[in-house]
């Protein structure tokens, strides 16, 4: 399924650390709207997608995910290392320290862990997708927060791509999403469901 290139999809090379910045952004690693929330969403909706289109993209996506998933926890180590104890103390990050030290764990900025809940997989076609649709965008929001609260370059740079590619993959679920309706009949568009019954929109 894989081919794992062994470098980020895009180079992460801060130099000045930085724990207060890490507590904002840690939430797009195991925040509500994260990378871990997209990267378990996508693949295990495409078990009950019935149109091999579709399910191309959530594998294309899904994948993509795993990958910014690494380089938000490359951002989060490498402005994080080599702290001193001074610059936990007197930081927001001092409550993390004390239960992970400066491992890279998925919790949201407000210190809620990750939770499955964040995972939306219903099983339905359409709603499915709207719950992608949605994840993109709500995604793409919370990148241009930490933009409004970062002003380092070395992190601003991968922070950016990082949003850009929100915006790629709404446009690829609403492609999905047009794939879909293209295949259901309009007369069953909300009465069926393709995921048990075959022969809907057929």
């Amino acid at each position: 399924m894989w081919i794992y290139e062994k470098k980020l999809q895009f180079p992460v090379k801060i130099k000045n650390p930085n724990p207060k910045l890490a507590q904002i952004l840690i939430s797009q690693l195991g925040g509500p709207d994260g990378e871990l929330a997209a990267s378990m969403r996508y693949p295990h909706q495409r078990y009950s997608m019935p149109y091999k289109e579709v399910v191309g993209i959530l594998t294309d996506v899904g994948t993509e995910e795993l990958a910014h998933l690494e380089m938000v926890a490359a951002i989060l180590h490498q402005l994080t290392r080599n702290l001193s104890e001074e610059e936990i103390k007197n930081s927001p990050f001092a409550t993390y320290f004390v239960d992970h030290t400066t491992g890279v764990y998925p919790v949201a900025a407000s210190g809620v862990p990750f939770d499955m809940k964040y995972v939306g997989v219903k099983g339905d076609v359409l709603a499915d997708l709207h719950e992608d649709l949605a994840a993109e965008q709500k995604a793409r929001v919370t990148y241009d927060n930490i933009l409004r609260l970062c002003d380092d370059p070395d992190v601003r740079e991968p922070i950016k791509f990082l949003r850009e590619r929100e915006i790629v993959h709404y446009q690829r679920f609403g492609d999905a999403l047009r794939i879909t309706q293209d295949k259901l009949d309009s007369k069953n568009f909300y009465a069926c469901n393709p995921a048990f019954d075959k022969g809907c929109g057929k």
